[in-house]
């Protein structure tokens, strides 16, 4: 079941966690993805704070937010770029994005299946899709104080597993959110140095949550194949009789 977006909003733009929060995880993107010049980003769920970087770069930027989650406005001050659409039918043309990003989207979602195959649709040949999703080890899926208590957790081998499924090749992954879901001041002013050391270290285990980078596979078009006749048999064995024929 999907969040309500006023809830999403709130954390991320209104709470001191939920801003850390989003810097920690968007930190992590742009070490992915530091330029996306002249591409089309497209981000699915609530995905639209991380891609405020882009927006003056990109060719084109879209915050695509499903029906049961609801839409807000995005960017503020600025021509609306958000899109209420449903999950398995997005108004994008196929092959449109160049980068996208999937946040609160997969792990809330009641057909996942049918969000991957409408992901996988919209991305372009080469295109990336960047999939974030809590941390089935991690503590932040164990507090509903955050976004991040709700949905299906999932470990890094069941999110690949579930992508490579889906025509997706995972790539790389990393992962965010050291700090434990807490507002206490000892653990907001640790927050940055525990992010720095955790993204050292392996972070699947530890982190709130796994980011996946995943390419789309395109298979070759089944078909009839072009039939190649040889020119003419080898004769190798030519001029050898039967068994007997010589003397010994």
């Amino acid at each position: 079941m999907h969040l309500d977006v006023l809830d999403l909003r709130a954390f991320y733009y209104r709470t001191r966690l939920g801003r850390a929060a989003q810097k920690a995880i968007r930190d992590q993107v742009q070490g992915l993805w530091p330029e996306a010049q002249g591409q089309s980003v497209v981000g699915f769920g609530f995905a639209v704070p991380l891609l405020r970087p882009y927006l003056g770069q990109a060719r084109r930027v879209i915050g695509l937010m499903p029906g049961p989650q609801g839409v807000m406005p995005w960017p503020a001050g600025q021509p609306n770029l958000s899109v209420l659409c449903e999950e398995r039918l997005w108004p994008l043309q196929t092959g449109l994005a160049d980068k996208l990003v999937v946040l609160h989207g997969l792990e809330t979602s009641e057909d996942p299946s049918g969000l991957l195959e409408e992901c996988w649709r919209v991305l372009g040949p080469g295109g990336r899709a960047l999939f974030i999703v809590p941390n089935r080890a991690g503590l932040w899926t164990r507090s509903d104080r955050t976004p991040f208590g709700f949905g299906r957790p999932y470990s890094l081998g069941q999110l690949e597993a579930q992508l490579k499924e889906h025509r997706f090749l995972p790539e790389r992954h990393v992962a965010a959110l050291f700090q434990p879901p807490s507002e206490k001041r000892y653990w907001m002013r640790a927050g940055p140095l525990l992010e720095r050391s955790g993204s050292r270290i392996t972070g699947h285990f530890a982190g709130g949550v796994i980011m996946v980078e995943a390419v789309k596979q395109v298979t070759a078009a089944a078909g009839p194949g072009r039939r190649v006749r040889a020119a003419r048999p080898l004769r190798v064995l030519d001029g050898i009789g039967a068994p007997g024929a010589h003397p010994v």
